[in-house]
Order: structure tokens, then sequence, then C-alpha cells
């Protein structure tokens, strides 16, 4: 039976909570949708990188909710929600009108954790909004700017020193990143690109330990190696302290404590619970918590205990189905939770959230990238770089911003590229200008070159797109009714 007066609440409009209410709308649900975050923009966290380099501009990678959701009727709110009452179904916010709400769904995601280290949370340089992106550029340029006014070299070293603590998939693709990106801005400048130092510090002896890329350790290495500057490991050990021009680490097994100089600590070493979810633990039972403090959720994503909250991305933990942080999975799990919604609003059947993993991609430097598709097959290099654009640019939430990014990032990709600091040769500057003829021919090669891998990445882009059936119908398995609690 349909109950149109119902209000659906939704705190926190990353992928999963943004997809939950754009699916609902899809599915013409008729009650009031609320979406609730503190932020005016979405945040497209798989690419701030390219924010960062200026591959994408930032109203792509960080567009409006303004934008996103026009055209529909979801009730947008910029404001953070202070408290939760779960036995009353009610929503403080901090400045306005608090809600009650008939269904809530949680998804406010993670924080970022430093592991309890000194010093680390106000000196180190976190990577995970948008207002991280413009502290971290402003931080890179005014080192290489000062840097390449500097006489002395010792105080130039420190500043061409940049630390990325944490070699995760986050830590990975930043160290890439910087070592072609910022040679790229000292270049211009005028200084010495091979003055700069890159490094990798992380706790385990090897890079993205224990993590779902783990098979791609090989392939970034090797792109480590390729950089315009190769990135430096600093393996098996352990960071004590982060101040504003060093920080100090102890190599694992050892009692001394060491320096490094650096003036740009950035940090991608572990997340913490989100404040708004550890203030819920006194409202749930202690069993009903994981050894991280996550809320346990049935495979349905409901709340154990509280039938009408779903809880979803990193800010939950799947019963016997723990998930990887990842967009894919986020948007796969709030489309899921817009179909129980639907079933509990008529009254039919609920299912469990399948996810599906069709692979993962990693950002290895300036027009270089891996895809792996399925864990079958491995595309590198520019290609693999393209195929990673043009999957994330598939995710954006809505068909028409999607339409503008992807044309937008096309026409940059063909005729504004991205190119290595490169010094002529002898032999090049004497080269003779080329004939008409020439000049023709190298441009149908140039045309070719850009055609012939679109064709492909195409093409394989579409073998990741999310089938239409698993994106409207619920997955074939034994349902589950809306009454069990547990």
């Amino acid at each position: 039976m349909n109950q149109p007066n119902q209000t659906t609440v939704i705190v926190g409009a990353g992928f999963a909570g943004l997809f939950t209410a754009l699916h609902l709308r899809h599915k013409y649900h008729s009650g009031s949708i609320i979406l609730i975050d503190s932020q005016e923009q979405f945040v497209f966290k798989p690419m701030l990188y390219e924010m960062l380099t200026g591959e994408l501009e930032e109203n792509t990678v960080c567009p409006t909710y303004e934008e996103l959701l026009q055209g529909s009727d979801i009730t947008f709110l910029k404001n953070k929600v202070e408290t939760i009452n779960l036995l009353q179904k009610r929503v403080q916010l901090l400045f306005g009108s608090d809600y009650t709400y008939d269904y809530l769904v949680l998804t406010v995601g993670s924080i970022q954790g430093y592991l309890g280290t000194e010093g680390a949370k106000d000196n180190a340089f976190a990577f995970r909004t948008r207002e991280n992106v413009i502290a971290l550029e402003s931080q890179l340029r005014d080192c290489l700017l000062r840097a390449s006014q500097a006489n002395d070299e010792q105080q130039r070293q420190h500043l061409l020193t940049f630390a990325v603590v944490g070699a995760g998939p986050a830590g990975v693709e930043m160290a890439a990143t910087l070592a072609d990106l910022l040679p790229h801005w000292y270049d211009k400048l005028g200084g010495n690109i091979h003055e700069i130092r890159i490094i990798l510090i992380n706790h385990s002896k090897e890079i993205l330990s224990g993590d779902i890329n783990a098979h791609l350790r090989d392939v970034a290495l090797k792109a480590f190696k390729m950089r315009t500057v190769s990135v430096e490991l600093l393996l098996g050990v352990g960071v004590k302290a982060v101040e504003p021009d060093k920080l100090k680490y102890q190599s694992v097994g050892s009692t001394e404590i060491e320096t490094l100089l650096t003036y740009t600590t950035i940090w991608t070493a572990g997340t913490a619970v989100n404040p708004l979810i550890q203030s819920l633990s006194s409202q749930i039972s202690p069993d009903y918590l994981d050894k991280h403090g996550l809320p346990f959720v049935k495979p349905t994503l409901q709340l154990l205990g509280f039938p009408d909250v779903f809880v979803a991305g990193d800010c939950a933990d799947v019963q016997a189905q723990p998930q990887p942080a990842l967009a894919q999975v986020a948007y796969q799990q709030g489309t899921a939770i817009a179909h129980n919604l639907m079933a509990l609003a008529h009254g039919t059947p609920l299912y469990p959230a399948e996810v599906n993993l069709r692979g993962t991609l990693m950002k290895l430097g300036l027009g270089n990238g891996v895809a792996n598709l399925f864990d079958k097959v491995q595309i590198d290099g520019k290609l693999g770089d393209m195929l990673r654009t043009a999957t994330y640019l598939e995710l954006l939430p809505t068909p028409l911003h999607n339409f503008k990014a992807t044309t937008g990032w096309l026409k940059e990709e063909i005729f504004h590229r991205y190119h290595r600091p490169e010094q002529a040769t002898n032999q090049a500057q004497q080269s003779p200008p080329l004939s008409p003829v020439e000049q023709r021919d190298r441009l149908l090669v140039k045309a070719l070159a850009v055609l012939a891998p679109i064709v492909f990445f195409v093409a394989a882009f579409l073998g990741l797109q999310t089938p239409p059936s698993e994106q409207r119908s619920p997955p074939s398995s034994t349902p589950t009714t809306s009454s069990e609690s547990n």
C-alpha cells in the first residue's frame, strides 16, 4: 500500500546518499525526501587529483547540489546534524528546524584518521575535501615559488621535499601525481626539477599491503620509476610526529628516531569513525557495533534493532559482507536502499544489497593510470588513465552533468594535453620546418593516434557501466521482510 505522506531523511550527500535520493525520485517515490549535508557542493573524491592538477575544472569534480538536483522536488538542506534520537525518530539540526522522519538514511562516510600521531592533525595536509585540495595546492605552489627564489641549497632542498604518509591507493595516487605535477609547475618557475623529492612513507614494508589493489603493486612500482621525478620509498617505518617543518619517524624494530626535513606532509593513512556515528553508540547495543565502533547493518542495509534506519557507505559494517570503501560500492548501495525504501512504502519484500565489483582504477601520474577490469584484464599507461577518467565521469550523479563533464574533458584531452617538462635537443632545434605535405601527414597521424585509443576505451568503458537490469531490478535472492529487527 502506498503511503504518500511518509518522510525520508537522508543525512550525508556523498555517493550513497545522493544516489539514494536520485533513485527514489527515478522510481517516483511519493513521499517527502530531505537530503542534508554540511557542504553545498558534492565532492567527487576519486577525481580530486584531477582538480589539483587542473585536468578537470572544479565545477566538474565538485558540482553544486543545486545543479545536481535541478528539476527534482528533493529538498536539500545545507546544514549540520547535531544529534539523532533513534527512538523518537528525530533529527536535530545545528541551524533551523528539526525533522521527524519515517525513514532515515545515514551515509555520512568516515573522516580522516591520524593513528594518534603527534601533530599530524594540525600540521599534515589531508586530501578528502574541496577545501583540502585548495589548501594543498596553495602550499605546493608556495614551496615551489620560495624554492625558485632561494639561494641557499639546504633551504631549497627543505622546500622541495614532499612527504606522502600512507601507501594505500590514495597515497600511491598522490605520490605518482605529484611526481609529474610538481616538476611541471617548477619548470615554469625556472627551477631545476631534479632537485624535487617525492617520498612515500608507509608502516608496512610493501605498498598497497592488504588492499583490494594489492595485485597492482608491480604496475605502481614501475610507474613510480617512470615519472618525471622518481618516487622514493621509505617503507617499514612508523611516523611518530609531524611538525610544520619536519616529520619524525622510526623504523620498525628500531629505537632510533629519525627526522625528515619537509614543509609539506600529506596524510593519507587511515580513517576514523564519523563523530555523528560515534554519537549513536549509546543508543545502539554494544553487540551491534564492530571493533572500530561502526554499526552493523543487515544485508538489506537496515540498522540492527532499527529497521526504519538504513546505513551505508564507509560508516557501516555489513554483516558477513564487508565491502571496500569504493565509489562503485556506495552508488550500488544507494540503489539498493532506494529499492528497499520503495518496498517498505508498498508493503513488498526487501532484498539484500548485492554489490558487484567491476574492477578497480588508479591514477599513476599525469596522463597515466591503470584500469583493472573484473580482475582479469589490466590496461595501463595513457589508455588506462583515459579509461579511468571516462568510467568515473559515467558515475557523475546526473546525465546532464555527466554529459557536460565528459565533453569538457574530451576537449581538454584532445586539444590541451599536459606535457612533462622537456628540454629540446640540439638536433631538434636545428631541424628544418616541415613542408605542407609533411604537416598534413603529421596531422593525420595525430588524428589517428587520438581516435584509435578513444574507440578502444569507449568499448571497454561500456563494459564497466552498470547494466540497466542491475540499476532497476532487485537481485535474485530470498526476500527479507521488513518486520525483522535483528
